[in-house]
């Protein structure tokens, strides 16, 4: 493991993957393994059929649970009440900050904003079962000593999605899934522990694309309780509703897991990044502009928060909003007011639009998130009771990307290149959570910079001074942007870090062809 000794390695590998853990988590890939590569399949299908003219909608085989009359279970005691939400890799630092931030909750992610080294995994998995234990501390180089508070954050984890693989681990000789490996062995180390304090072993789900999906993370969760000799129902999940087709089948999606249901969650970016690359094949027909024109009161966004709430409240879920990123600046008040006022403007609408609670990436952001969410449900704990029977909404409108205003500039190409690229070199050299322009920025912010550069090359689109982009203006723009990124690292500090692997990535995955489903799978084999 990079930066350790072999001895402190092998130490850690026994302390966390003992023998008793590798066989759960290799007991959960013999049953499960075949099912996740069977439905990964499944994706391939849809797209192929996507790009052959199809096109996505309501699911006519599930019209009778669309149409039923259940609901999710009920709450979890410790998870009734998340108005205000943190999120952030699981390094010591970050997860004794989270914990203690004043939020209702603190979802430590192994997936977009963690790079899956073996050491970050378990390290991860380390620090986890220790803040659950209580125990957890940390010391910066510079003596500055951290150590958890009297009142924590809810603690829920995110393991990788479906998609990925975990290299280290393999079974019957094959990587295993990272998925099943992230959630495995964080429910082996600690569930137990968490039941008997009254406490609830939790999941945030990400990247779905269908109820079959859901359906094998609640036979997951039904044969891990099995296993550790656990109630039915203990384990409890949120979806994050962060990819179009997913959209289409929120219902389906919440009685799959009904009995281990925690609610849905709707996202920004990674929705972007669903929206281009499901129909990568047909990109002139869903053009959007710069990623900063496409905000939440877009029509398409719009009808998915919408039914997202909707969805949610009638089946007694919660429904959790979007991520807060801005980073808060020590030397510039008039930036910290300018982007405060967004934050809170945002969480506004959240909160008028019913949603029970929403994402923040940084502890700053945590008494603004609070303050509007306590003004709309004062001394209740959620809006559950608010039913949105004003909502409803149809395909077409999920669908309705041509009706996002904005353009497409030369400043939006450039945004999307240095801000990939910085992503991708702090990625490779082992950081998932990066702050760049006062944003905080995960694995989503490069999927979406290069998807956009794709759209916009394969779709001929124009920029606002009448150009048309192409692969040759995209390629001379990157050109002056890696001087511009040399220039200011200095040629020693350029030529020590990730750039050159971060450029030829870059690249590749926003102009080659086919276009690449998914950033991380290429970025994991350079690690």
């Amino acid at each position: 493991m990079p930066g350790l000794a072999a001895d402190d390695a092998a130490a850690l590998v026994g302390e966390v993957l003992g023998d008793e853990a590798v066989a759960f988590v290799a007991g959960l890939q013999r049953a499960f393994g075949p099912r996740r590569q069977e439905l990964l399949h499944r994706r391939a299908q849809r797209r192929a059929v996507i790009a052959a003219g199809g096109t996505l909608d309501f699911l006519p085989e599930t019209a009778e649970v669309r149409a039923g009359d259940w609901r999710v279970a009920p709450p979890a005691p410790d998870l009734t009440d998340r108005r205000c939400e943190i999120t952030g890799p699981t390094d010591a630092k970050m997860v004794i900050n989270a914990l203690n931030s004043g939020a209702r909750l603190f979802m430590a992610d192994f997936e977009d904003a963690n790079v899956p080294t073996w050491f970050n995994l378990l390290d991860g998995q380390r620090n986890l079962t220790a803040a659950i234990a209580g125990t957890l501390t940390f010391t910066n180089p510079d003596g500055r000593g951290y150590r958890l508070g009297e009142r924590l954050a809810a603690l829920v984890v995110r393991p990788r999605g479906w998609h990925l693989p975990e290299r280290h681990v393999l079974v019957d000789g094959a990587p295993m899934s990272g998925s099943l490996f992230d959630a495995g062995l964080y429910l082996f180390r600690n569930a137990r522990t968490l039941v008997d304090a009254g406490r609830t072993p939790a999941f945030y789900l990400p990247k779905m694309e269908s109820h079959l999906e859901a359906r094998l993370w609640n036979d997951v969760f039904t044969a891990a309780e099995d296993a550790l000799g656990l109630a039915r129902g203990t384990i409890r999940a949120t979806v994050l509703i962060e990819t179009l087709p997913a959209a289409f089948e929120m219902e389906e999606i919440l009685y799959e897991l009904r009995e281990h249901s925690a609610g849905l969650n709707a996202g920004r970016w990674d929705y972007m990044f669903s929206t281009i690359k499901t129909f990568a094949s047909r990109p002139a027909e869903f053009l959007l502009p710069d990623r900063g024109s496409v905000t939440m009161t877009v029509p398409f966004l719009r009808a998915y928060t919408e039914l997202l709430v909707a969805t949610c409240h009638r089946r007694g879920a919660h429904a959790i909003g979007g991520m807060a990123a801005f980073i808060p600046s020590r030397r510039d008040p008039e930036v910290n007011a300018a982007a405060l006022a967004k934050v809170r403007a945002d969480k506004e609408r959240e909160s008028g639009d019913g949603f029970d609670g929403s994402w923040v990436a940084h502890p700053d952001l945590v008494p603004v998130c609070t303050e509007v969410f306590d003004g709309v449900l004062g001394d209740a704990p959620n809006q559950l009771a608010r039913q949105r029977d004003d909502v409803h909404v149809t395909a077409a409108q999920l669908l309705d990307v041509a009706a996002t205003p904005g353009e497409i500039t030369e400043g939006g190409v450039r945004v999307n290149i240095s801000v990939g690229l910085r992503y991708l070199e702090a990625w490779l050299r082992g950081t998932g959570a990066v702050g760049i322009d006062n944003l905080m920025e995960d694995a989503a912010t490069a999927e979406i910079s290069r998807s956009q550069l794709h759209q916009w090359a394969a779709a001929g689109a124009r920029l606002a001074d009448g150009r048309v982009v192409t692969a040759e203006l995209v390629r001379a723009v990157l050109a002056e942007e890696v001087e511009r990124l040399r220039a200011a690292a200095g040629d020693e500090s350029f030529a020590a870090g990730r750039w050159k692997d971060a450029v030829e990535l870059f690249e590749r995955t926003a102009l080659g062809e086919p276009y690449a489903e998914f950033l991380t799978l290429p970025a994991y084999d350079r690690i």
